[in-house]
């Protein structure tokens, strides 16, 4: 996702509900990663208020507090149907996970089928690279690479980041890849792009190429935009609207 979701505040969940429906289980077990923004608490707190009222078993790894969880960080990851990886420094984020070793149970648990999912850096860092500002100016920088290509994030609100974009394709610092808005994801099936989804009319998923000139040929891939009419999501809005009442009577605030 080039942004959107819980963490930004968005209150269009239906981004969120995707990341569950591609599990295909009726209740997933979801974990949030918060290892780029510094594990805050707030965006613990905004994914169990997003999560905690609709059929899943969402769990938050916060690998700066692992004296506090005590969790077994490897053996939690695998344990997963769906990894959601939260936007920050891209940067911090594989540094920390490479001293922890996660990256590599990241990976396996992709393999035995996991939905990987994330929001800007934490969308950014599957692919070969991208355009990450954790050292101030938009620069290129690597990630893990479990998919091919490159990705840029928050298109339209975060604009200076594609010139910079554009160059390191036309140079070949970056492969080609895609740029997507906030509120717009692509959905990959292994390593091949299925559908690009979005959660608002708009939002925008482009395919970035170099032209062989020292320049970029920018194509706009179609976006599906994503709606809460299928009866799966029917019955979770019905439990949300439940949840909402309950927490009004309590006089309590919610982040959705």
């Amino acid at each position: 996702m080039g942004g959107g979701g819980f963490t930004t505040g968005e209150r269009n969940a239906a981004l969120d509900r995707h990341v569950l429906a591609l599990t295909g289980k009726p209740i997933p077990k979801i974990c949030f990663i918060p290892t780029a923004s510094g594990d805050t608490r707030e965006l613990v707190l905004r994914f169990r208020e997003r999560f905690g009222s609709w059929p899943c078993e969402p769990t938050a790894l916060s690998l700066f507090h692992l004296d506090e969880s005590r969790l077994d960080p490897r053996g939690h990851v695998l344990a997963q149907d769906a990894l959601y990886v939260g936007g920050g420094s891209m940067r911090n984020l594989l540094a920390v996970w490479s001293a922890h070793g996660i990256e590599e149970a990241l990976r396996a648990a992709w393999e035995r089928g996991a939905v990987l999912a994330g929001v800007s850096a934490g969308a950014m860092c599957w692919f070969e690279g991208g355009i990450s500002r954790s050292g101030g100016a938009p620069a290129p920088l690597s990630g893990l690479g479990l998919l091919s290509g490159s990705l840029s994030v928050h298109l339209e609100g975060e604009p200076e980041r594609l010139p910079a974009y554009r160059q390191a394709v036309a140079s070949g610092e970056l492969p080609a890849g895609y740029a997507a808005d906030d509120g717009a994801g692509l959905v990959f099936a292994g390593t091949q792009v299925e559908e690009c989804v979005g959660s608002r009319a708009g939002a925008r998923v482009v395919r970035v190429d170099p032209d062989g000139r020292g320049g970029t040929v920018e194509t706009e891939l179609p976006v599906r935009l994503l709606g809460a009419t299928e009866r799966h999501w029917r019955r979770l809005a019905e439990a949300e609207a439940i949840s909402e009442l309950r927490e009004l009577r309590a006089g309590r605030d919610r982040w959705d």
